[in-house]
């Protein structure tokens, strides 16, 4: 094959994929925001389940729904004929995938939900089949063709079934008011954790952070910045209030007079701070921003509390 008709080939999939997903867009299933409000009401988890591909686009479904706030599990309709029903409780709810809707091994599922009346939102493309009619909630995807060339591999209907489940998920983070802070405590590992850091936490406190008042010689200063090893020094007034940094810049800019004058002589009054809650993301491109690379970190009353460097930064795996 040439490379144009690999390419031709590769298109002509996204073309079909994407003209379905906004067939999708255009036109939600019916008792969409009746589904999510009764997945908002569950006081239980979104038990997911599926088999074969329905089953792995389920498990990521599952993912989504844990780590954005909706406590959810997958059970494979195998397993759970098999013992595993018991991992589902009265106040769970099922959300079922099935493009025919007529998979056997959803059968005892279903009957379990019924029979315990737990609710039951199906995900399928028939919604006359055995699931749509079980479901609580029928969530009937369009009619479009699979991009396979043959029409017969799960191409273009679980593009659109995980589709579906991240409006799913993206609707019930929106109903209870999923904010950046929640999102990190579900996320404090990787690059996403790194992102949602707070400065208070990769900053150096207590005996670390360098600190001297105003009336300090800079002959001590000198020490203090050197013993630290920070590259900046905290200028403090005499209620311990920040008065001020001096900064390595500094030092080359008074080089003439440096031992003669005080670090509040030396010391630039307006410097660069960061607050404990700032992101590290933030602090990263406020280090960029300024060409600095090491911060002051003050609480409310303006008290140094830490000093924040971009090796810190850095190693945390914030870039």
């Amino acid at each position: 094959m040439t490379d144009d008709k690999i390419c031709d080939a590769a298109r002509e999939v996204l073309k079909t994929e994407a003209a379905a997903l906004q067939a999708l867009a255009d036109g939600l299933p019916d008792g969409f925001a009746d589904a999510v409000r009764t997945m908002h009401a569950t006081s239980g988890r979104i038990v997911v389940s599926g088999v074969g591909k329905s089953g792995h686009v389920g498990r990521k479904i599952s993912a989504t729904f844990a780590s954005t706030g909706t406590p959810s599990l997958f059970v494979h309709p195998t397993e759970a004929s098999h013992g595993d029903l018991g991992m589902i409780g009265q106040e769970d709810l099922c959300l079922m995938l099935s493009n025919s809707g007529e998979t056997r091994e959803l059968g005892d599922l279903i009957e379990y939900c019924r029979r315990f009346r737990i609710p039951i939102v199906a995900m399928t493309g028939r919604g006359g089949s055995t699931l749509a009619r079980a479901a609580t909630h029928a969530l009937v995807l369009p009619d479009a063709a699979e991009a396979c060339p043959m029409g017969l591999a799960p191409t273009t209907s679980t593009t659109l079934s995980l589709a579906l489940g991240d409006a799913l998920a993206v609707a019930l983070m929106n109903a209870r008011g999923f904010t950046r802070d929640t999102f990190s405590v579900f996320h404090p590992g990787g690059k996403l954790g790194a992102q949602l850091a707070r400065v208070g936490s990769l900053m150096h406190g207590g005996d670390e952070v360098p600190r001297v008042d105003r009336d300090v010689p800079m002959g001590e200063t000198l020490i203090e910045m050197t013993s630290k090893g920070f590259g900046v020094a905290a200028v403090v007034d005499a209620e311990g209030r920040l008065a001020g940094v001096v900064t390595d810049g500094d030092l080359r800019r008074n080089m003439s007079d440096l031992m003669q004058r005080t670090a509040g002589d030396v010391a630039n009054p307006s410097p660069v701070i960061a607050g404990p809650e700032m992101l590290a993301a933030e602090a990263m491109a406020l280090l960029q921003e300024r060409s600095i690379l090491a911060l002051i970190v003050v609480d409310e009353g303006h008290r140094p509390v830490g000093v924040l460097n971009v090796h810190d930064l850095l190693r945390a795996g914030v870039a």
